[in-house]
């Protein structure tokens, strides 16, 4: 392909910009990217793309979502406007259990039906890899069935998957005033079975005021430790109880949300090499004041994901590139960390940074090439989708 190329793989320029590059690949690896003047002569009689000097950085990646659910909650979103709080909202039923009630009514092919047109609208922005979380079965059974849902949209569209097993998201209803008891049985044994069946690739949880303590946190990693899973966690959204301290500690990919992280707590995010993922999404949707820390995040050298947080109550957002502005407006990031937030940084807050996330040798041929002149231009635009052509391992779909 000759193109302007953002590799996003470091280096004297931002963005790791060649404005006049060349991007070689075999099969579904990428085997050379360079300036096109550089281009090896083994490679000259390869067959050649002309992309009319249009920009080429890798696919992006959505490293937060909660894709797959039952029903909507547009009724919630009316109630925020009129001043009623999340916690309020979650205290009288609604929030996170409104979702599980019409997530455990749904069939299988149901939820896989009602995800797709949300899985469209990240594609069609040039997305090839989507983590999923379980969390609104909040039983063993239906939390495996949002997994095996969200493992099925893989076999339907090119795109990659990548499933969170989080049962420790909300107490379920039937287990009101005995968490613990939740904890164990369906959290704690329920990962157990999913992960016998083969559906989880990484642990979560929900460590906040209106969810989980630090001390069930714990007994939930420890049991992802015994099984050799990544962890990751929701911490300090809305309050700080210490949970991206103790995700550093067991070495977590990720501490997500983060608008009440303390300094101890980045610190320990920075020594464990822990990514902030920010969720401007949800921090706009429920008209929070407090902003995650970015300047101290930035200061520390953590990296700074960004995803959509895609769910029906806090953030139904399913445009990576408007995240990407309101991670910009909304939180201060440079339109370079934004578009790392959505590349390096994601791959990298799903363990996959040897794999995807730059455009460099060796790594998966995940791309996608944008009716823009320079890559600023992608957080920059507010409803306008410049992606000119995605190609998932190779192939351009």
């Amino acid at each position: 392909m000759r193109c302007a190329i953002a590799t996003m793989a470091g280096g004297s320029e931002p963005f790791g910009w060649i404005p006049d590059g060349a991007l070689v690949t075999y099969g579904k690896t990428i085997v050379w990217v360079g300036p096109r003047s550089a281009l090896p002569a083994r490679y000259r009689d390869a067959k050649v793309v002309t992309l009319d000097g249009r920009t080429v950085t890798p696919a992006l990646i959505d490293c937060h979502t909660h894709l797959v659910y039952g029903g909507h909650r547009a009724h919630e979103f009316a109630m925020r406007l009129r001043g009623v709080s999340y916690e309020s909202i979650a205290r009288q039923g609604g929030g996170i259990l409104a979702t599980v009630q019409a997530t455990r009514a749904a069939s299988e092919d149901e939820l896989v039906a009602s995800a797709l047109p949300r899985l469209d609208a990240l594609l069609s922005e040039g997305v090839a890899t989507v983590e999923i979380k379980s969390g609104y079965g909040l039983n063993p059974g239906d939390e495996r069935k949002m997994l095996r849902a969200a493992r099925r949209l893989a076999t339907i569209r090119p795109v990659r998957i990548v499933t969170s097993w989080l049962a420790a998201h909300a107490t379920a209803p039937e287990y009101q005033g005995r968490t613990d008891a939740y904890l164990q049985d369906v959290v704690l044994d329920g990962l157990r079975a999913a992960h016998a069946e083969g559906l989880v690739d990484a642990v979560d949880g929900f460590c906040d005021s209106v969810a989980f303590g630090t001390s069930q946190i714990a007994r939930l990693f420890d049991v992802a430790t015994e099984l050799r899973l990544p962890t990751r966690l929701h911490a300090e959204q809305l309050s700080n109880l210490g949970g991206a301290k103790l995700a550093a500690s067991y070495g977590a990919l990720g501490a997500d949300h983060l608008e009440y992280l303390d300094e101890e707590g980045a610190r320990a995010m920075a020594a464990a090499g822990t990514v902030a993922v920010l969720l401007p999404g949800a921090y706009y949707t429920l008209r929070q004041s407090r902003k995650p820390p970015v300047a101290m995040l930035r200061a520390l050298g953590i990296p700074m994901a960004v995803g959509t947080d895609a769910n029906p109550g806090s953030s139904p957002l399913f445009s990576l590139l408007l995240a990407m502005n309101m991670a910009c407006t909304l939180f201060g990031l440079t339109p370079e960390e934004a578009l790392a937030g959505v590349t390096t940084a994601a791959a990298q807050a799903l363990g996959m940074g040897d794999r995807c996330g730059t455009l460099s040798g060796g790594k998966r041929a995940d791309i996608a090439v944008w009716d823009v002149e320079h890559p600023t231009e992608l957080p920059y635009h507010m409803g306008l989708n410049p992606l000119a052509m995605r190609v998932f391992g190779g192939v351009t779909c």
